[in-house]
């Protein structure tokens, strides 16, 4: 066995839909290069979860090549992980077909982020959107994932992954790994930029919500300006005061500084002074991605070869733990060799 896959299996994955932003990435793909060494990592492109929303497919073939080519400007390595398309390995979908046979309805009725969809979502309540928990579920049973990391979002979908894999191994031997929550130490949880008590969201239908990954200067400049403070004009972090403390929070996790060190340098100083600032400090962290994604962008063969070969190695990896599966459910296994002729 190689010395990566002796590492515990760690699986990861965002959906191609908004725009890939500031909070993704402090939340998830600065995560994805800092446990490149540690981990057998499996970042996925999840196409196929986009498609409980209606989709333009000209966009969504924009975003996901857009999402691909950010992951690796932002530092994820094709050569120490396994990047691939969710849609690119059929396992994801054979392997949902049979969860969902271990599957009660009433613990998918059960799901919050159902709920809550169905209400945002009301001309669009589809299969897909009831069953995503399951899909969830397929895409990390099915590489052995001990390892998943979380938000408070998506703890519910992970308990069900744990629960379908205790099901299905009481039921037919010890197949699945059950998986963990990993909670990485991401820094403070950023938020909207004009609601600052609501989480910033890359699907946000207000671009002025959050600040993207390929933002230019002046639109960083624009989003800031009109970004909610608080009343007074101190640089305060205070949870009474969630505007300049949500800008606080993101200017202490761009720039590596303690919070207390931010409060001092700005004493004294005033909200004006204090955004054009973090406009310049966003700009300079922001402009080495952009200019990395733009090679990225002007190469399509190369990204053709990372996900062909990610692909090969996902299908790899899926076709073996079916064929357990397969093994153990009393399926008739797939019979390997050349076709005659």
């Amino acid at each position: 066995m190689s010395e990566k896959r002796k590492k515990p299996v760690l699986l990861s994955g965002i959906q191609p839909t908004g725009e890939l932003m500031i909070g993704n990435y402090i939340g998830a793909l600065r995560n994805w290069v800092a446990l490149q060494d540690q981990y057998d990592s499996l970042f996925v492109l999840v196409d196929l979860h986009a498609l409980t929303v209606r989709q333009n497919p000209p966009d969504l073939l924009r975003r996901c090549r857009e999402f691909l080519c950010l992951y690796l400007a932002c530092g994820v390595d094709p050569d120490r992980n396994t990047i691939f398309v969710q849609s690119h390995v059929p396992g994801h979908s054979q392997l949902l077909w049979i969860l969902n046979c271990l599957t009660p309805m009433g613990e998918l009725k059960r799901m919050t982020q159902f709920k809550e969809k169905s209400c945002s979502h009301r001309t669009n309540i589809n299969m897909g959107l009831f069953d995503y928990p399951v899909l969830m579920a397929a895409d990390i049973l099915l590489y052995g994932t001990g390892l998943v990391p979380v938000g408070d979002d998506q703890k519910q979908h992970l308990e069900l992954a744990r629960n379908l894999a205790e099901r299905f191994n009481a039921r037919f031997g010890d197949i699945f790994t059950v998986p963990e929550p990993y909670i990485p130490v991401t820094g403070a949880r950023i938020m909207s930029l004009q609601d600052p008590t609501s989480k910033m969201s890359k699907s946000d239908n207000n671009h002025l919500n959050y600040i993207a990954l390929l933002d230019s200067p002046d639109l960083i400049r624009q989003k800031l300006r009109r970004a909610v403070t608080d009343a007074g004009n101190r640089i305060r972090y205070d949870a009474a005061r969630p505007g300049i403390s949500n800008l606080l929070n993101l200017f202490s996790v761009i720039t590596d500084t303690p919070v207390d060190l931010v409060e001092q340098a700005y004493d004294g100083k005033g909200y004006g002074e204090f955004k054009n600032d973090l406009t310049e400090v966003l700009a300079g962290f922001l402009g080495p991605i952009q200019g990395r994604y733009a090679e990225f962008m002007a190469e399509p063969p190369y990204i053709e070869k990372i996900l062909r070969e990610g692909a090969a190695a996902a299908r790899a990896r899926s076709e073996m733990m079916l064929e357990k599966i397969h093994d153990a459910m009393g399926l008739i296994p797939f019979i390997r060799g050349k076709n005659p002729g």
